[in-house]
């Protein structure tokens, strides 16, 4: 049911997606898209593989005791995991299987790769909330400042989507240790043999928060990933001859991710993304067409990147899987 779900939901936001960009003008869309070009779009590429190893270093970060040669395990790890929910109908919960598997095909303990997951996700979350509300505050700055009138229903839903994702972030936090002491009880009644491996993973995470140093040295890798990913979607519109200045960008960006973080159970943000950037972009004097241009450049990115990255994924799965028969 969750498979046909997440096909269904996908199904509905691409078809959304589709009536928006049509609504603004696919002769528009499509020529801002190709004012990009080839080495706007291989620039755009190179950017994303240097943001790989950014959050690789998060994870790395709070994965204690592993060298840091590993950065290119997690790095490659992250590439499948977004893969994953970028590319394949999957929610953004089915990227962080695919992710971990990846990890611990790389050699990683299983115990430390799901505890080091759980602290990962716990800072790049926090640094997601920091970047988040950078975006609302520069987004009212804006709105006070006059100019171009908001849509009227813009303000809810970015003030919607900052409590949603502060409600996500504290049961996170909250829930993680009441949520293995559970599964850990749960395991000994029904499934004896995998007591020691929740055992195992709630010692890693005790031993991970312990290291604040470390945690805080992820979340600041998360910051600058947040920061630097953005970043990227300007350099996209400076190739595009969309000259939108970067404050803008960050805080367009800042709530674009905001938007398909809540909406974390439509894979890939399919329709919500480019509903945001239809409302948003003008705010900042991004075009309608040029904005869901952009929204198209990095659906083509994600492919370009996510499609190899899935297909070496399986290859290294049927592998394993040659290994073990």
């Amino acid at each position: 049911m969750v498979k046909y779900a997440a096909l269904a939901l996908t199904a509905v936001g691409l078809v959304a997606g589709v009536w928006i960009i049509g609504a603004a003008g696919w002769e528009a869309v499509l020529a801002a898209v190709s004012g990009l070009g080839i080495g706007g779009f291989a620039a755009l590429i190179c950017w994303t593989g240097v943001n790989l190893l950014l959050l690789g270093a998060g994870w790395l970060a709070v994965a204690p005791g592993v060298a840091r040669r590993q950065l290119g395990t997690f790095a490659w790890a992250r590439l499948t995991r977004e893969a994953a929910t970028d590319v394949l109908p999957f929610s953004q919960f089915g990227g962080l299987v695919v992710g971990a598997r990846t990890a611990i095909a790389g050699g990683i303990r299983a115990p430390l790769v799901y505890a080091s997951l759980i602290a990962d996700q716990t800072t790049e979350l926090a640094a997601q909330l920091l970047f988040t509300l950078f975006g609302v505050v520069m987004l009212a700055v804006r709105l006070s400042g006059g100019g171009r009138p908001a849509p009227a229903d813009i303000v809810p839903l970015v003030l919607g989507g900052v409590v949603a994702m502060t409600g996500v972030l504290l049961v996170f936090v909250v829930a993680q240790r009441p949520v293995l002491a559970m599964a850990q009880g749960l395991a000994a009644r029904l499934l004896p043999g995998s007591v020691a491996t929740m055992a195992a993973l709630s010692e890693e995470l005790t031993m991970i928060y312990a290291r604040r140093a470390r945690v805080i040295a992820s979340f600041a890798c998360h910051l600058a990933a947040w920061l630097f990913s953005a970043a990227g979607a300007w350099v996209a519109l400076r190739f595009m001859g969309q000259p939108v200045s970067l404050h803008g960008v960050l805080t367009i960006e800042a709530l674009i991710f905001t938007l398909r973080t809540v909406a974390f159970a439509i894979p890939g943000g399919v329709g919500v993304q480019e509903a945001g950037y239809l409302l948003l972009g003008p705010l900042f004097g991004l075009p309608p067409a040029a904005a869901l241009a952009l929204s198209l450049v990095k659906r083509a990115r994600d492919i370009a990147i996510g499609v190899p990255g899935i297909m070496l994924w399986q290859v290294f799965e049927a592998r394993a899987l040659r290994r073990t028969a």
